[in-house]
């Protein structure tokens, strides 16, 4: 049999994949993984031919994933931020909406704190992905990470070992490590479960059967991780400070008026992400809390 070239393969996987109603670029990050090329050495080699074996590979693999399996799970990472994150069934694949949030957040931290040092926590960390992407950006942020998943602060480890950051990763429910030793930060930043319960059966197979579910569901209405949050947070935060976090679809503004009530003194925002929904939510400044 006369093996395919690269753009006949690319072609037939395209094919498969929208055939399901899948996304057709998994068949490109499967062949730049085999072949370990960048997008455009990729598109510059059409017109080689492919390897059998790694044909029967790209055959294999693209029925692993209209079975259910996430690309990310078979490919064993993400890229985010530039950057090659692991990732496995025991932490959320990171979304390219949520690289926003941590621009927002250097943003943030430099119009208000300027080239001050600051202590940052970044609260279920998953994957490491946004703490260990902040550190890295900005050196001057002393990070600390959370998760009440210990698989899933393996996996951060080993990222934070990896890429080189400075991150001291913590066991823990929220922000209870902080609470329980009196610890001040100046920034928190969160990416929590906010997916109702009521739409697990409207999730993707790829999302509800292979990533965590303790990542995914906040509760009935999405909600909880939210509300404990504006009990905790001013436990933790400095009386100028950051709260920066991702939201669900329809829950900006109710999240928004949380921080509001907590902390009256500070901004609150809203922030759209680049598919125009709003999905980040802020407060900053004055985080004084309201006399009770």
């Amino acid at each position: 049999m006369m093996n395919k070239t690269i753009q006949e393969a690319l072609n037939w996987a395209s094919s498969f994949l929208a055939e399901r109603e899948l996304e057709q670029p998994v068949a490109e990050w499967l062949l730049r993984h085999y072949l370990q090329m960048s997008r455009t050495q990729l598109l510059m080699s059409l017109r080689e031919p492919l390897a059998e074996d790694i044909f029967l590979r790209l055959n294999e693999d693209l029925n692993r994933h209209a079975s259910g399996i996430p690309v990310q799970h078979i490919i064993g990472y993400e890229e985010f931020f530039g950057r090659r994150f692991e990732v496995n069934e025991h932490v959320l694949i990171p979304r390219p909406e949520t690289e926003e949030l941590v621009v927002q957040v250097l943003e943030r931290k430099k119009a208000i704190f300027h080239t001050r040092p600051i202590k940052l926590v970044d609260v279920g960390t998953g994957s490491g992905a946004i703490s260990i992407t902040l550190a890295l950006e900005d050196p001057t942020i002393d990070v600390r990470a959370i998760d009440i998943s210990s698989d899933a602060l393996t996996v951060a480890n080993r990222n934070g070992n990896k890429l080189g950051a400075n991150v001291t990763f913590t066991h823990g429910d929220l922000l209870q490590p902080l609470i329980k030793v009196k610890q001040k930060v100046d920034v928190v930043v969160s990416n929590p479960p906010y997916i109702p319960l009521t739409d697990a059966k409207t999730l993707m197979t790829h999302v509800r059967d292979h990533e965590p579910h303790l990542a995914l569901f906040g509760g009935e209405d999405g909600l909880d991780l939210y509300r404990r949050f504006m009990e905790e947070l001013p436990k933790v935060l400095n009386e100028t400070g950051i709260v920066a976090f991702e939201v669900g679809v329809g829950q900006a503004e109710v999240v928004r008026k949380m921080l509001a009530d907590v902390f009256p003194n500070a901004i609150t925002e809203i922030k759209v992400d680049i598919n125009g929904k709003e999905r980040m939510v802020s407060a900053f400044g004055n985080m004084t809390v309201r006399a009770i």
